[in-house]
């Protein structure tokens, strides 16, 4: 895996072997950003679920101003603590091991950090059935909609199996979708009008 473009372009990152992170390709990265306009403008951006963090490097290399990356996984966080030293990224990035269940989004000392503009989630697919209401996974993801959390008009980037069944909370609604042979990449716009759920 690599970073595609901008201050790190070319930069090769470690991933893990096999199913439990399932980094996204060069393809497939290329196209949503594509999508989502190319280059960044110093947005502020969560990468949840970011395994090795190949998609929120890639935010950090095109112009985000600041990413936190979420991963419970030891391994797949050593990874991604060696792929933020390979790169040589700075103060702009955190890293939080942390359950995503139970997790605030937001890290204590790093008021700067949040709320954010852009949010990346990709959670196991063996997961995307847990999102549905009443279950931890959705109040989860209802906490993403704080306004303390996420900005007014941020955005979600959700990846999913094909044909996936799931519901989102109504802080969100999608706007657009890219699909592929084997998944689903969902854009969900924040609701100005809807309140989230509370800690």
């Amino acid at each position: 895996m690599r970073i595609i473009t901008g201050r790190f372009r070319g930069r090769k990152l470690l991933t893990r072997p096999g199913l439990v992170t399932r980094p996204i390709t060069d393809r497939v990265k290329e196209k949503l950003f594509e999508n989502l306009g190319g280059e960044l403008n110093g947005e502020r951006v969560a990468d949840v679920f970011s395994g090795t963090g190949t998609i929120g490097f890639e935010a950090l290399s095109r112009g985000a101003k600041s990413v936190v990356f979420f991963e419970k996984d030891p391994q797949a966080f050593e990874l991604l603590q060696r792929n933020r030293d390979r790169i040589g990224a700075g103060s702009d990035v955190f890293l939080w091991q942390t359950d995503i269940l139970r997790t605030s989004f937001r890290p204590k000392g790093l008021a700067e950090f949040y709320p954010y503009d852009l949010i990346f989630f990709d959670p196991p697919y063996a997961m995307i059935k847990q999102l549905q209401p009443g279950k931890p996974f959705f109040k989860s993801f209802q906490r993403l909609g704080r306004p303390d959390v996420s900005a007014e008009n941020a955005r979600i980037i959700l990846r999913v199996p094909e044909k996936a069944e799931y519901e989102i909370p109504e802080t969100w609604k999608e706007e657009w979708n890219l699909e592929f042979s084997s998944m689903e990449i969902h854009v969900l716009r924040k609701q100005p009008s809807v309140e989230a759920l509370p800690d």
